[in-house]
C-alpha cells in the first residue's frame, strides 16, 4: 500500500507534489470504517482517493508520473529526458544549462508487515542520489539499507555540434559513494566498481536485488507487480486487447471477476471467456425479465460495458491481490451511480490494495462518502501552465455539515477548474 508520495520537475509539474494515502488521526474516521484499513503493525492506510480538475490540468501527468517511475525498475536505465522535465526548467538545447534533475520518493507498505521508504533523485546523465530505508513497525525509525550519492561528474560534450544540433549528445562518467548495510561485503565492491561506466547502468536497487539483498528483492518486486498505474488511453477496453496479458485471461476465469463486472449492468448471469481474444470474442449472457436468455460478444455492446469489461480487472486486482492501482478517468464513460457502487464496493472488502482514479465528474465532491483526506485537487496556473496538487483537507474551513462542496468547486473557491 502507499503510504506517501512525492516527486518534482516532472512534466507540468515543477514544485515538490505531495499526495498521502495516511488516514487522519482525528475522530473523523470513526464516521468512515470501511474507508481505510488499520495494519496489525499499527497503521492506517486509506483504501480509495479521488483526484479532481479540469482539463489539461495535469491529472494524467500526475498517472505519468507513476508510470515513469516504475518503468525505471523495469528498464535498464535510470535518466531524464528533455521532453520529461518541466517546461520552465529548460533553457535552450545544452542540458548543462538548464535543471534536468528530477525527484521521486514513495513510502509503502509490503505484504502488510514491512514499511519501505524510497528516494530517487536523477538527471541528464543518470542517478544523483538513490537510497533505501525499512522499518517493521510503523511507529519505528527507518534504517538504511543502501545509500548512493554522486560525488563527481566528469563531462564532455562538442559545443560546436550541440549549437547547430537540437539535441545534445554528451559523454559522461561518474564517481559514486555508496553505502549498503546489513550485506555482505564482497558484494559491494562489485557494484562500486559497475559505477565506474560511462554508460547508464540502471538503478542501484535493482542490482543490489539481483545480488540477493532481500529487502531490496521485496521492494523492486512490489514496484514491477504491485504498483499499477493506467494512463488515459482513448479506448480501454482496446488497449488491454493489444496487450493480451496471460493474467488478465485467469482473472477473466475467476468467479469473482463475474461479481464486479455485473455491478454495470445486474441482468448479466455469465460470461463466456475467449482464450484467443478476451476483450472482444468473450460472450456475455444476459436474462431478460420473461426468463428468456440474451447473448452477445463484448465487442459489440456498449461502449460503457466493454470499457467497464476491462476496469474490473483492475478493480479485481485491488481487492483479491492487493494491487495499488491508478487510474486515469475511469469512471468517463460510467454514471456516477456505478461509480459510487464501485468505491463502496472497494471499501467494502478488507483487503491491502487501494483504488485512486482521476475524473471530472464533481459528483465525488461529497463527504458523505469520502474523507477530506479522500478528495484531492490539480488545478493548472494559467500564467507559467504549472500543475499544482493540493487535498481538500487544506481547506480547514471546509466541514462535514457543507452540503455545498459541489457549488464552492464550480465557483472557483477550491481551485480545479480552468480560468481565462
Amino acid at each position: 500500500m502507499v503510504l506517501n508520495y512525492k516527486f518534482e520537475n516532472f512534466l507540468s509539474f515543477r514544485d515538490e507534489v505531495e499526495f498521502s494515502m495516511l488516514a487522519p488521526k482525528t475522530k473523523v474516521k470513526n464516521r468512515f470504517p470501511n474507508n481505510y484499513i488499520s495494519a496489525e503493525n499499527g497503521s492506517e492506510i486509506l483504501k480509495t482517493a479521488v483526484i479532481v480538475g479540469e482539463n489539461a490540468g495535469g491529472k494524467s501527468n500526475f498517472v505519468r508520473s507513476l508510470d515513469y517511475f516504475k518503468s525505471l525498475f523495469k528498464d535498464n536505465e535510470a535518466r531524464t529526458f528533455k521532453g520529461l522535465i518541466n517546461i520552465n526548467n529548460i533553457e535552450g538545447n545544452c542540458p548543462r544549462c538548464f535543471n534536468t534533475c528530477s525527484k521521486f520518493e514513495i513510502e509503502v507498505l509490503v505484504n502488510g508487515d514491512c514499511f519501505y521508504l524510497y528516494h530517487l533523485e536523477i538527471d541528464f546523465t543518470g542517478i544523483v542520489k538513490e537510497v533505501l530505508s525499512y522499518k517493521k513497525g510503523y511507529k519505528q525509525k527507518y534504517q538504511q539499507i543502501l545509500s548512493v550519492s554522486r560525488t563527481e561528474l566528469d563531462y564532455k560534450c562538442n559545443e560546436a555540434e550541440c549549437k547547430e544540433s537540437s539535441r545534445c549528445k554528451p559523454s559522461t562518467s561518474g564517481t559514486y559513494e555508496l553505502q549498503i548495510e546489513e550485506f555482505d561485503s564482497d558484494l559491494e565492491e562489485p557494484l562500486k566498481n559497475a559505477t565506474q561506466n560511462q554508460k547508464n547502468i540502471g538503478l542501484f536497487i535493482t542490482k543490489l536485488a539481483i545480488l540477493g539483498s532481500e529487502h531490496a528483492i521485496r521492494f523492486t518486486e512490489w514496484i514491477k507487480h504491485d504498483l499499477c498505474p493506467e494512463t488515459n488511453v482513448i479506448n480501454y477496453d482496446l488497449y488491454k486487447s493489444m496487450r493480451n496479458e496471460e493474467e488478465d485471461l485467469r482473472i477473466l476465469n475467476d468467479a469473482r471477476y463475474l461479481e464486479i463486472f455485473r455491478m454495470i449492468d445486474y441482468s448479466i448471469r455469465e460470461i463466456k471467456v475467449d482464450e484467443e481474444k478476451p476483450f472482444s470474442k468473450t460472450i456475455v449472457i444476459r436474462k431478460k425479465k420473461d426468463g428468456s436468455i440474451f447473448s452477445r460478444e463484448i465487442g459489440h455492446d456498449s461502449s460503457g460495458v466493454r470499457e467497464f469489461f476491462a476496469w474490473a480487472v483492475q478493480i479485481f486486482k485491488v481487492i483479491y491481490e492487493n494491487k495499488v492501482v491508478f487510474a486515469d478517468e475511469m469512471d468517463r464513460v460510467l454514471n456516477p451511480v456505478l461509480s459510487d457502487r464501485v468505491i463502496a464496493f472497494i471499501n467494502g472488502k478488507k483487503h491491502y490494495g487501494q483504488f485512486i482514479f482521476t475524473t471530472h465528474n464533481v459528483l465525488h465532491l461529497n463527504l458523505k462518502n469520502y474523507m477530506k483526506e479522500q478528495i484531492y485537487f490539480i488545478t493548472k496556473d494559467a500564467e507559467n501552465l504549472e500543475s499544482e496538487l493540493y487535498s481538500l483537507a487544506d481547506f480547514p474551513e471546509i466541514r462535514y455539515e457543507t452540503t455545498k462542496i459541489y457549488e464552492f468547486y464550480m465557483k472557483g473557491i477550491l481551485g480545479g477548474t480552468a480560468v481565462e
